[in-house]
């Protein structure tokens, strides 16, 4: 089997092992072992106590001591503070498996009184109700909650690396994530590719822009879709062994215009998996198998 048939295959797999990766559900801090993150999935519209709030997200306690994570944006409709201790109805959408759920429109019931806590616009804060007979926020929604302000960072830089295909190629490359830009699911993502192989040396500034589909989330995965235009500088050459090495080059650095169309899977905490195709941009490999990170 050839290299290019085992990397297909390989890709092909982790495809779908990711699309078949199991829901991570949050559970209460209770001994019920009840699924809060499912309960949020069949309700769209939930009614409790704000217990945390940043600058990206918050969560309500409700009844029975659940709790519920929810994201928001410029498209919510909220108010302009949103107090540690205020009891909230949020109606939300675009939930995932993770328990994190986006909210569309939160309604202030009644408002904390001298709860000394922040507003949604400084950092995460816990409250401070005088009922004690509530369970702390657990560990697991503070994780989630860490992870939404991690993948809400406007700017982030990242790495990468993989194999080029027709030609064959190692690869290793940086790139910035900026957005997100004109939809909350788009973000521009423009990176620098450094290649190397038998014959073809290659650097490529590639211009793209992804988008992700939050509905569409697996647990901690969402997919992700992309393309854009790819400034290529092609070097061909080869060695000759024997008793006198030549070294024999097909000329400069070459500059090709290609296209670029991906799809793939991205972890809530940066890491990736990407399949990428080239048009227009031979000698370039027209497939890349790549794994990378935001951080």
């Amino acid at each position: 089997m050839s290299l290019r048939s085992l990397l297909l295959l390989s890709s092909s797999l982790l495809i779908g092992t990711l699309l078949s990766t199991p829901a991570i559900a949050q559970q209460d801090n209770s001994s019920s072992q009840s699924n809060a993150s499912s309960q949020s999935q069949d309700n769209g519209t939930v009614e409790g106590t704000v217990v945390a709030s940043s600058r990206t997200s918050f969560v309500v306690r409700s009844d029975h001591n659940q709790f519920h994570v929810f994201t928001f944006d410029r498209d919510t409709n909220k108010p302009r503070a949103l107090t540690v201790g205020s009891q909230v109805r949020v109606d939300s959408d675009q939930g995932d498996d993770t328990g994190s759920r986006h909210a569309t429109n939160v309604t202030v019931t009644d408002q904390a009184q001298n709860s000394g806590s922040s507003s949604s616009t400084s950092g995460s804060a816990t409250s401070t109700s005088p009922n004690r007979n509530a369970a702390p926020v657990p560990p697991q929604v503070r994780n989630v909650e860490n992870d939404i302000r991690r993948e809400a960072r406007r700017w982030r830089l990242g790495a990468r690396a993989g194999v080029g295909l027709n030609p064959e190629l190692v690869m290793f490359g940086v790139h910035s994530q900026i957005g997100p830009v004109m939809s909350r699911n788009f973000y521009f993502r423009p990176n620098a590719d450094f290649e190397w192989g038998e014959i073809t040396d290659m650097v490529a500034l590639n211009l793209e822009g992804v988008y992700r589909f939050q509905h569409a989330r697996r647990g901690a995965w969402s997919p992700y879709i992309g393309a854009g235009p790819a400034l290529n500088f092609i070097h061909q050459g080869f060695s000759t062994s024997g008793s006198r090495e030549r070294n024999i080059s097909f000329g400069n650095f070459d500059y090709q215009t290609g296209f670029n169309i991906l799809m793939g899977f991205e972890n809530r905490r940066g890491t990736f998996f990407e399949v990428k195709t080239s048009l227009y941009s031979q000698p370039a490999p027209v497939l890349h198998l790549i794994i990378g990170k935001n951080f």
